[in-house]
């Protein structure tokens, strides 16, 4: 591979008295995929936008082909052949394709020649495999589609490093296989791949290189031939022992909370999306939803919440028809509701922990007093849930974006469990998460079952499923295929279902 493209030496970077990155040293060699692996919180992130000049280090040097460099924005990064696809896309919807690439190239005319713009872009991304259709609005892609317009706008401004955070954590398996296949032809064409990743089994697949990071700290740097489960889970995880709990299904019981009867439902696009789907929860039972992201889960889990009206149907909460219910009075009657997306549905990211944990409950007399917020009591709850569930924090006082996505997560989690649910709605808790983080929400939803609470759980991972669930129901085009218990169940069959093949189960 020659003589590293880029050296990061000595890395430091705090944040008041915390310590994110604690002396980093890290080489990215030309033509390689190189993984960053580590837990929520473990600085990975944090390492990235100091690369990328949006922090600046406290101590430490970068060298980019040879030579010191002093990265002063975002910007300068790209300018020198650095770029970054980030988790959540920076796109603007209403825009095409091929006008979002051009809003980011460096020359962008005040006249666009669509016609040319257009060839200019389908030239760039043929090398790559990078379909897509340079006429489409943002809004009507995919996203795996909205991935891809990312990597062209960096691969439009001549980035030799792409750096790419989670980018398998919102594609479905045939996405993730096909982007990794992108990112390999074009580490073979000479470029450099940095992914940031909580998964082991994925990037001892797909990389070259691996580094670990645990708590600020490089643990370990390997070739990814010689890297094994073990020594990869040992490097995030240390001497800590990760026990996964499984639903033993001795808390359902017979008493039905939540009923789903009928319900059609349209999408933002007045496409009807959710066809007579019908279910039951019980008491303790935890329901889980399997299928493809985008057959309609995202529109199921809006309308049990309040979020979306139903066409038709009803939605019955301990044999009280709440259909007409906003979502508002629906958290009055003790839905809990854990969103898809943390950052725009789950959290205001400008605020802070305290102010966050208290959206659905500043009203109430357990934090407020008079109209006004007992700001004791809510500082008390939120540094006893900080223990409780292990959420690592910048400061409490600080905005939550600057938390770890992991630690957003458990934020949430705590949140909506603080409430005493007899619903929890818990659309894919463990996306994006690492190995512990993952573990613990799953440990809380199990905590919850067992307290009695019905919990409608939505995961695209089967083993999630066959870990946390009862019973299991297949959403396919919005219609549910096929609802079976968790014992009868076996992956052939739910595979097949989500690919839409009717099944007599």
């Amino acid at each position: 591979m020659g003589e590293p493209v880029l050296e990061m030496r000595g890395i430091v970077k705090s944040f008041g008295s915390k310590l994110a990155n604690d002396h980093i040293d890290l080489s990215i060699m030309p033509g390689e995929i190189h993984a960053l692996l580590g837990e929520n919180g473990a600085g990975k992130s944090t390492l990235m936008n100091v690369l990328l000049g949006i922090y600046k280090p406290n101590s430490g040097d970068i060298y980019y082909k040879g030579k010191l460099v002093n990265i002063r924005s975002p910007r300068h990064a790209v300018d020198l052949g650095i770029g970054m696809v980030h988790q959540h896309f920076h796109l603007i919807p209403t825009l095409t394709a091929a006008e979002n690439i051009f809003l980011y190239s460096s020359s962008c005319p005040v006249f666009l020649d669509r016609k040319k713009m257009e060839e200019k872009i389908a030239e760039c991304s043929s090398e790559f495999h990078l379909d897509i259709d340079p006429s489409a609005k943002i809004w009507q892609m995919s996203v795996g589609e909205q991935q891809r317009v990312e990597i062209i706008k960096l691969l439009y401004r001549g980035a030799d490093i792409l750096i790419l955070d989670e980018p398998s954590a919102i594609l479905t398996a045939r996405e993730a296989a096909d982007m990794f296949k992108i990112l390999r032809k074009m580490a073979d064409s000479g470029k450099s791949v940095v992914v940031i990743s909580h998964k082991i089994n994925e990037v001892m697949q797909f990389a070259d290189r691996i580094t670990v990071l645990r708590s600020g700290r490089v643990e370990d740097t390997m070739v990814a031939a010689d890297a094994t489960v073990e020594r990869l889970t040992k490097a995030i995880v240390g001497n800590r022992t990760l026990v996964q709990q499984k639903n033993t299904g001795s808390s359902a019981g017979e008493e039905l909370v939540l009923e789903l009867k009928n319900i059609s439902a349209k999408n933002d696009r007045n496409v009807e999306i959710l066809k007579n789907i019908s279910f039951k929860i019980h008491r303790g039972e935890i329901f889980g939803i399997a299928g493809v992201a985008g057959n309609g889960q995202r529109e199921l889990c809006e309308v049990v919440a309040g979020l979306r009206k139903s066409e038709s149907g009803s939605v019955i909460l301990g044999g009280e028809d709440i259909s007409s219910l906003n979502a508002k009075q629906r958290i009055d009657k003790k839905i809990a509701f854990i969103p898809e997306d943390r950052r725009s549905m789950g959290l205001v990211m400008e605020m802070n922990m305290d102010d966050n944990r208290i959206l659905k409950e500043y009203r109430t007399e357990k934090f407020s007093r008079r109209g006004f917020i007992r700001h004791k009591a809510v500082s008390e709850q939120v540094d006893a849930e900080i223990r409780q569930h292990d959420i690592k924090i910048v400061g409490k006082d600080t905005p939550v974006s600057f938390m770890s996505g992991g630690n957003q997560q458990k934020l949430i989690v705590a949140r909506e469990i603080g409430g005493d649910p007899a619903v929890i709605i818990a659309a894919y808790p463990s996306r994006g998460l690492d190995m512990g983080a993952a573990e613990t929400v799953r440990d809380i939803l199990l905590d919850q079952c067992r307290k009695g609470v019905a919990v409608l759980l939505v995961s695209e991972e089967l083993d999630e499923l066959f870990q946390m669930s009862d019973r299991i129901g297949v959403l396919c085009s919005g219609e549910m295929l096929a609802v079976m218990d968790r014992d009868k169940a076996d992956y052939e069959t739910l595979g097949r279902l989500m690919s839409g093949e009717r099944l007599e189960v």
